[in-house]
């Protein structure tokens, strides 16, 4: 990389090697468009020289008294080398000193390269770079209908799906597991201790059971409590017998734990059985009272954020969330990579349809060209003078005297046509004002 010091006196970003020797470089094209520019000057040079004969000849001519056709060939010609020569010296000046010689304003191309860099740049970006003509140019292409009409082809939808789950599937591969995972488990850590949970655990309970969502879940749990004490009746005699004072005697233990059994077994039975059991009026209302502390009372309220910071603390929790973020991934790859996944086929089909609504629809088109002209609008207004100093800088780091001859090996021969055509036009301008002279003085 190298840095090079504009006019203006500041410093140019520095300039990539690889485009400061391809300027450098001369090209097989190069040379022969140099070898061209040679066979111009040689022509227009060899013209110059030819009028110079034809004024040396036609003065001879005069002053010997070949008579008055000399005087008008020889004001031709002699006009002819005045123009030859301005254009040489005009020509010849872009590029280098005529003859070697500092003359001010001339070798202009060399001495004032990085200026005409500069000048370049600017006249790029507030001719090109503007608003209104990425606005304009964006707006007669029709981004908006033209991709629609080839997005809605099969074969661009399944080319851009499976870019689409290439990128995924090296974007996941990229990224680490122990990052991603830390963030997620940042970032869910930080949403749960900075809202509050409980107001809202209240109200959707309060609606469950105003629904009577409850419900469900009170007979799954009394008949499996039933199930549960039907099979394992000896255990819960056997509870009861153990909390007996050691002073009972055992038969009046057993009585006492055959007793307990069966009104449980009782109770739970007619729980079960009966929709309108006292104790399932009662946990109604135990639930709608806890929905309505969740909601406004302050010590149950805390409670419930207590628990949750508890809950979220704990490792194993952190451990299933960061577990979670590795299925998913795993998951996210395995559909990204089989072309029959329901992941692809809606992503497929997705685009499809994009695509045949931008194709019709020109709301939709007038919205995904403003986005368009809006994102390049953007860019171009943040960065324009980024943009532009690509050209300021790549020409500042041209080495002068090699960018001069390929300059000239480019537009060289053109430009002697300029000397050709001064000769030219200098001869016929020579001819008509020694005529109009002549006409005149006569």
């Amino acid at each position: 990389m190298e840095q090079h010091a504009r006019p203006d006196g500041a410093v140019n970003r520095a300039v990539p090697a690889s485009a400061v020797r391809a300027m450098n470089t001369f090209s097989e094209a190069d040379l022969e468009k140099q070898r061209g520019v040679r066979r111009m000057k040689l022509t227009a040079t060899g013209l110059l020289l030819l009028v110079a004969v034809v004024y040396v000849l036609a003065k001879w001519a005069h002053n010997s008294g070949a008579g008055p056709w000399a005087g008008y060939v020889a004001a031709a010609a002699e006009a002819g080398m005045v123009g030859a020569l301005a254009d040489w010296f005009a020509v010849t000046a872009l590029f280098r000193h005529p003859l070697g010689l500092p003359i001010p304003h001339t070798a202009i191309i060399p001495t004032k390269k990085d200026q005409l860099g500069v000048s370049l740049g600017e006249f790029v970006g507030e001719n090109f770079l503007s608003q209104d003509v990425v606005r304009q140019r964006l707006r007669a292409v029709g981004i908006g209908s033209r991709l629609g009409t080839w997005l809605a082809e099969p074969e661009h939808a399944d080319r851009v799906t499976a870019e689409l789950s290439a990128a995924l599937r090296g974007a996941l591969t990229v990224l680490r597991d122990s990052d991603v995972q830390a963030v997620v488990g940042e970032a869910i850590t930080r949403r749960a201790d900075a809202q509050e949970i409980a107001p809202g655990i209240g109200k959707m309970l309060d609606k469950v059971v105003a629904d009577g969502g409850h419900r469900r879940v009170v007979d799954l749990v009394v008949a499996r409590a039933h199930d549960w004490l039907v099979l394992h009746d000896d255990q819960v005699m056997d509870a009861v017998q153990g909390g007996a004072p050691g002073w009972t005697p055992r038969f009046v233990d057993k009585k006492v734990g055959e007793r307990v059994y069966k009104e449980l077994l009782r109770f739970v039975t007619e729980m079960r059985d009966m929709p309108s059991h006292p104790a399932r009026g009662a946990l109604d209302r135990f639930l709608t009272d806890f929905a309505s502390d969740l909601q406004s009372d302050t010590d149950t309220r805390a409670r419930v954020e207590r628990l949750k910071g508890e809950v979220l603390g704990r490792g194993e929790v952190q451990d299933l969330i960061a577990s979670a973020w590795t299925a998913v991934r795993s998951m996210i790859v395995s559909a990204a990579e089989d072309e029959r996944s329901e992941l692809r086929l809606r992503v497929r089909a997705s685009l499809l349809s994009l695509g045949q609504r931008m194709a019709v629809d020109p709301k939709v088109q007038s919205k995904v060209d403003g986005w368009v002209e809006g994102a390049a609008v953007y860019v171009v207004t943040t960065y324009r003078r980024e943009i532009t100093s690509l050209i300021t800088d790549t020409v500042a780091g041209w080495d002068a005297e090699h960018t001069t001859r390929k300059i000239e090996a480019h537009i060289g021969r053109d430009l002697q046509f300029i000397r050709i055509n001064g000769t030219v036009v200098g001869s016929l301008a020579g001819l008509l004002i020694y005529t109009v002279s002549r006409v005149l003085g006569a």
